[in-house]
């Protein structure tokens, strides 16, 4: 049941993207086409429960027992960087016309706050189930968690690209177009994300 509680909470109620407001670089900078938002969305995904298996592991079987969490911050973002040099490489190879739709934004998937913030979140917050007592999450807890809130930035990110397609073939007026009807777009999406708080306790 405390999975189902992390998966329904991550995904929809605390959407990493809509709610916690993490990520909004790809969120605004890659949602131009539905193609390449889901391309993004893998990618952020593969990246973000990479990064938070080997941070969890790192943070309790080097970092706290050598007494060096301080130096978590640091750590976190190398191990980021690492990752996202292999997934650079494995696009490239594999598929190299999403390597290129994604372009600048793949390598900011390095310094992108949703992967960094996930990873520190994982080890830092306690978090409560169905009213029992806060505690910190275990290592499949963690994934999961990890995994649920890839996917609701993957959501986010789908949903918004596929409404921008839509806005591109209806009248908007000039002063609205681009950048302003984008964020005005994200508000309203974030409004009714608001719709499943309370969904779980």
């Amino acid at each position: 049941m405390e999975y189902l509680i992390i998966i329904v909470s991550a995904v929809f109620i605390n959407n990493i993207v809509l709610s916690q407001f993490l990520g909004i670089c790809p969120f605004l900078g890659v949602s131009n086409k539905v193609g390449t938002a889901m391309g993004m969305a893998a990618a952020v995904c593969f990246v973000i429960v990479l990064s938070t298996l080997v941070t969890y592991l790192l943070q309790y079987y080097v970092l706290v027992p050598f007494g060096i969490e301080f130096m978590q911050t640091i750590t976190f973002i190398l191990v980021i960087a690492a990752l996202v040099q292999i997934v650079e490489i494995v696009l490239k190879k594999i598929s190299p016309a999403l390597y290129q739709a994604l372009g600048i934004f793949l390598p900011l998937i390095t310094t992108n706050c949703c992967v960094l913030g996930l990873a520190i979140m994982v080890v830092t917050k306690e978090f409560t189930f169905g009213g029992t007592a806060p505690h910190m999450l275990n290592l499949a807890e963690s994934l999961v968690f990890s995994l649920s809130s890839a996917v609701g930035f993957g959501l986010a990110l789908v949903l918004f690209a596929g409404i921008r397609e839509q806005l591109e073939l209806v009248g908007v007026p000039k002063a609205f177009k681009g950048v302003p009807i984008a964020l005005i777009t994200a508000g309203i999406l974030a409004m009714a994300f608001m719709g499943f708080s309370g969904l779980v306790k």
